[in-house]
């Protein structure tokens, strides 16, 4: 009998977690990883980083009660691209030979080379995690690759006897359905995913079958496309392909998270698994239902502590959600955090300069893993032993409740003000933009980039030092202006028709600005990986947001004051300062962006008025905040939509507001962002090879455009020639003269010589297509 039959007959309720932040609470992967790449270690360094990150991993796992060790949460960059590694369904166009495959070839799919465009990355579903996006050809083979997790196993089984081992992989279907079908010469564009699905299956069986041999206790096998609205063929795949892969495999835990999946119950009960997860945090509404029907084989693991915010867990309530749960279940009841602990800082401990009152309103992932034991601890009828921590949790919870910090009363006295007026221009777009040409008089295909430069460690340590106090403001402010001066001086050396003022001031485009509202707090280690080696340190809204001063006038008008061409001003827009914040749960979410957006208003307002006549407004994660499921879509996109336009519509027409969205489909709610109503919109689109610009070409997009021809994230440099390619591409669907040339992000990750290197070509290609244009013009003409 396995290890999951035995504990549900045993009435023991059970936890464990979904996942493990990977990169360290002191970002050590990150570190090794970016060490590996630039050539001063060697794999195997990287590689014991790794074994002592997964072992200190698990002994908090253990140390805390859980009853498995999780294992396979680990990547090296990220797990979809593991799953490719392990599967070996490697995309050809690298020339990779999967079963001998390095942590080099592993890293140029993700990062790229001077020969190969990188992988495509997008969102990992409604989160600000990015995923490498599977590339689908006919002739991809899933016949096995790297050995890295089953060496995985082997540390973790090593380690401990007390513990068993739970596998985590990405399920065959979520797998299929994140992917992209590729087209070009030596292969047909008309693939459906699901043709793959035999080959997948296959490749699973053998995956799934050597786990067995390897003494693995239980597979958590992740489908969170079941959160989504699925079309009928990929619903109708799971049977078949659940009872083929059931035969030959560990105990299967079917594991979905993200939203509620009560539309697949039925599904659920009946495919052939040991036990189901569910998301009680965003899919609360659904417990009572799946409990009241549930098979008296299977396991229903609930996730009850969230896995995607930092406040702490009220145990009373989730305690009362449980209860009944495991009056009907018992021991078949499990507990467990409601999505992987990824996202997610790691520990609470570090954070010794955090407000006392604030950081007992927080619970990092070493902190979830205590809730979830001790939630299992109280259902388990060792209450009295939890019972210390019960009292400290509602403490906690009654603190943050009367705190007067949470209120501000001019805040709630301006929302009530707020007018349907106050989200419109004075004009419509081809009225503004008629004045802003006049004013501008840009040449064709304007060229630009995105806001940041090159953070180069000379700043950084600056802004350490008047961190921690070594040099005063003055000293600081004279340092960051001759950063300006030499961004400045270098834009005019390429050309570049608009410029920016290179943002060596800012550590991050929303922590830089939380800081500076009122209703925000920050942490001095809350690292969480948003792809790769790239970490966020997300602040934390538990309050209401106010503007108390201006936040970026004075950079901008000192940057404006050494050029005679446009300076935009940068501001990172209310649904991304939202989405990339740990937000408070005691509101709407409308509403809190709705005060980040009166905040962000006033600061749009004053750079007006200081002489700043290009405003950038950037909403890179205006998709990334849609729910899962398109029913629901139009409530958030409406309510998006306001707040950004109340952001930007206090100036006058001819003021030109920019926005800029990177790594996100855009097709299905362009309706949406034509209503924003940004006179210029710069996208990601070179990794995509133009591929997100033809829907904006279909839909007619109305206002100026500006497609990516460099992709920031690589360290690959693209000729001139292939920028002029992409350009073309884009002329084939957006008129030329609401076309714009600019990277597809900001430039802060990349160094010097690369980035100035990138954008002399982008100068060269956008006055390459100038001639053209020019050519163009003179035949009309003369005919």
């Amino acid at each position: 009998m396995s290890q999951i039959a035995q504990t549900a007959q045993a009435e023991r309720v059970s936890a464990h977690v979904l996942g493990f932040p990977r990169i360290g609470a002191q970002r050590e992967l990150k570190f090794a990883m970016e060490s590996f790449w630039k050539g001063q270690t060697d794999e195997a360094a990287l590689r014991a980083t790794g074994r002592q990150l997964r072992a200190r991993h698990w002994q908090a796992q253990a140390a805390a009660g859980m009853d498995y060790l999780t294992v396979g949460d680990f990547a090296w960059y990220d797990q979809v691209l593991g799953t490719l590694a392990l599967l070996g369904a490697l995309p050809a166009r690298f020339g990779l030979d999967a079963g001998k495959l390095d942590l080099a070839g592993y890293y140029t799919m993700a990062r790229g080379n001077k020969e190969h465009f990188a992988m495509e990355m997008t969102k990992w579903f409604d989160t600000n995690y990015h995923y490498l996006v599977p590339e689908w050809t006919p002739e991809l083979s899933f016949d096995g690759g790297v050995d890295w997790l089953f060496d995985e196993i082997a540390e973790a089984q090593s380690q401990t006897q007390s513990h068993q081992v739970k596998v985590v992989l990405l399920g065959p279907l979520s797998l299929l359905y994140l992917g992209k079908v590729k087209s070009g010469p030596q292969h047909k564009s008309d693939l459906h995913k699901l043709d793959l699905l035999p080959k997948v299956v296959a490749g699973y069986q053998k995956l799934l079958a050597r786990l067995r041999d390897q003494g693995v206790a239980l597979v958590q096998i992740d489908e969170p496309i079941l959160a989504l609205e699925l079309g009928k063929e990929w619903l109708d795949a799971f049977p078949p392909v659940y009872t083929t892969l059931v035969s030959a495999a560990p105990p299967l835990l079917l594991t979905t998270y993200f939203d509620t999946v009560s539309e697949h119950a039925d599904l659920l009960r009946s495919l052939p698994v040991a036990g189901v997860h569910l998301d009680g945090v965003r899919g609360a509404s659904q417990l009572q239902g799946f409990a009241d029907t549930w098979p008296q084989d299977k396991v229903l693991s609930v996730g009850i502590v969230d896995g995607r915010n930092i406040w702490r867990c009220d145990l009373d309530a989730a305690l009362a959600m449980l209860q009944p749960l495991h009056d009907k279940l018992g021991g078949r009841l499990w507990v467990a955090s409601s999505c992987s602990l990824l996202h997610v800082p790691v520990d609470l401990a570090d954070e010794s300069k955090l407000d006392v009152e604030i950081k007992g309103w927080l619970a990092f992932a070493m902190q979830k893993l205590e809730e979830i034991v001790v939630l299992k601890h109280a259902l388990g009828g060792n209450a009295d032993a939890v019972a210390g921590r019960f009292a400290a949790a509602r403490a906690a919870l009654g603190s943050r409740r009367s705190s007067p910090r949470i209120h501000n009363a001019l805040v709630q006295k301006r929302l009530k003000a707020v007018t349907e007026a106050d989200a419109e221009r004075t004009s419509g777009f081809p009225a503004r933009i008629a004045v802003q040409q006049q004013r501008w008089n840009l040449p064709a295909f304007p060229t630009t980039t995105i806001g940041s430069f090159p953070q180069t460690p000379q700043i950084r340590q600056v802004r350490a030092a008047y961190k921690r106090g070594e040099i005063g403001h003055l000293d600081y402010m004279n340092k960051m202006r001759d950063e300006i001066r030499l961004v400045v001086e270098k834009q005019e050396e390429l050309g570049l028709d608009v410029l920016v003022h290179g943002e060596p001031e800012r550590n991050d485009m929303v922590e830089y600005f939380g800081e500076q509202l009122w209703g925000y707090a920050f942490t001095a280690n809350g690292w969480v990986q948003s792809y790769g080696s790239r970490c966020v340190k997300p602040p934390f809204i538990y309050g209401d947001v106010y503007r108390p001063e201006a936040m970026t006038v004075g950079w901008s008008r000192f940057a404006q004051s050494l050029t005679q061409k446009p300076m935009k001003g940068m501001l990172t827009g209310p649904v991304t300062m939202l989405q990339w914040s740990f937000v408070r749960d005691d509101q709407p979410r409308s509403t809190t962006a709705l005060q980040i957006a009166l905040a962000l208003r006033d600061e749009v307002c004053d750079l007006e008025k200081s002489g700043i006549g290009m405003i950038q407004i950037d909403e890179p994660a205006f998709r990334e905040g849609l729910p899962l499921k398109a029913r629901d879509w139009k409530e958030y996109l409406d309510w998006a939509v306001r707040v950004f336009k109340i952001s930007a519509a206090g100036v006058q027409d001819e003021t030109q507001i920019h926005t800029h969205m990177c790594y996100s489909e855009f097709n299905d709610i362009l309706p949406w962002i034509a209503a924003m109503d940004a006179d210029v919109i710069t996208i990601e689109t070179s990794r995509s090879d133009m591929e997100l610009l033809d829907g904006f070409g279909h839909y007619k997009y109305p206002n100026d455009i500006g497609p990516g021809v460099y992709d920031i994230h690589s360290p690959r440099i693209p000729n001139v020639n292939e920028m002029v390619r992409l350009m073309e591409k884009a002329r084939g669907v957006i008129p030329d003269q609401r076309l714009w040339i600019n990277p597809d992000c900001g430039l802060k990750t990349r160094n010097w010589p690369e980035t100035y290197e990138a954008l002399a070509h982008m100068v060269q290609a956008a006055r390459k297509l100038r001639e053209t244009t020019a050519i163009a013009a003179t035949a009309v003409n003369a005919a």
